[in-house]
């Protein structure tokens, strides 16, 4: 071996302490940034004990919140998915004008303020607003009410199923798409039955992500909600309600509800990426 191909080949490092020691300071970061602010939420929700801890659960505004936070939820969430769904599908697989402007509207809410997202919604629809004297003629009510909450989601968490698939389905190109309707299927049959069966991991894990969001969004559905106890007030509301209130406990165990659900969401999101981490992995590509 001559000194110039000796010289040419990369030196190899190895520094085991060096790696040892970003470890331990990253598990100690962990700790001290999430554990230990978990521990406290939990230890404080029992402090005094499992009656109290369930007296405050089940109390009415309490349980109103909780139903509210469920029910926005349960609406964003499908209508993110399907608007994901249709976006990745319109980016991924069709050339336009205007398409790079689609792609920085999805992308802006990850960019803005969610109190300028609440904002918004209120300019727009208050008693101030655009149409504010217009929906106050037709007895209509948008913020302080379930459906400013809901837009106020909507427009937080849409990009989490867009930007999930949109890598995705480039990746995957239109080939079979293509054989599917040279074969005589229906576009309809084709997304059915071609498009939604490569994407339906990915899909699950926007899905996921975006109710994780949704549950636990806060600044835009503050702006917007009144804060109107047992009506307006979400989950995230109701535990600084509480905790303005010097309530600590209840403010506690409410936080804790909203632990366990991010907890339940890491658990699903490692499971999936364990089980599909392939089909995951090409999502993130860009």
């Amino acid at each position: 071996m001559t000194a110039a191909t000796t010289a040419a080949r990369p030196s190899s490092i190895r520094l085991p302490g060096i790696a040892i020691l970003l470890v331990l300071a990253s598990a100690a970061v962990m700790a001290l940034l999430v554990l230990l602010p978990l521990f406290i939420v939990f230890h404080d929700a029992f402090a005094k004990g499992l009656e109290t801890y369930v007296a405050a659960i089940r109390e009415p505004d309490a349980l109103a919140a909780i139903r509210l936070t469920l029910l926005v939820a349960a609406i964003s969430v499908p209508l993110n998915a399907i608007f994901g769904v249709a976006a990745a599908w319109c980016i991924a697989k069709f050339e336009f004008r205007g398409k790079s402007v689609l792609l920085t509207l999805i992308d802006l809410p990850f960019s803005i303020s969610p109190v300028v997202s609440g904002l918004v919604w209120v300019l727009l629809f208050g008693a101030q607003g655009w149409f504010g004297t217009w929906l106050i003629d037709h007895d209509i009510k948008i913020i302080f009410a379930t459906t400013g909450l809901v837009l106020a989601t909507i427009l937080v968490t849409f990009p989490f199923v867009a930007r999930e698939l949109i890598p995705l389905m480039q990746d995957q190109g239109q080939d079979e798409e293509a054989a599917a309707l040279t074969l005589g299927a229906s576009g309809f049959t084709t997304f059915r039955k071609i498009t939604i069966p490569n994407i339906k991991w990915a899909l699950m894990y926007g899905v996921l992500l975006c109710n994780a969001r949704a549950m636990g969004e806060f600044g835009a559905v503050s702006v917007v909600s009144g804060h109107i106890r047992g009506l307006t007030t979400t989950l995230p509301l109701h535990v600084e309600v509480l905790y303005n209130d010097y309530d600590f406990v209840g403010a506690f165990a409410a936080a804790s509800l909203l632990a366990s659900l991010g907890l339940v969401t890491l658990v699903l999101k490692t499971a999936l990426e364990w089980r599909h981490s392939g089909e995951l992995s090409a999502s993130r590509r860009h």
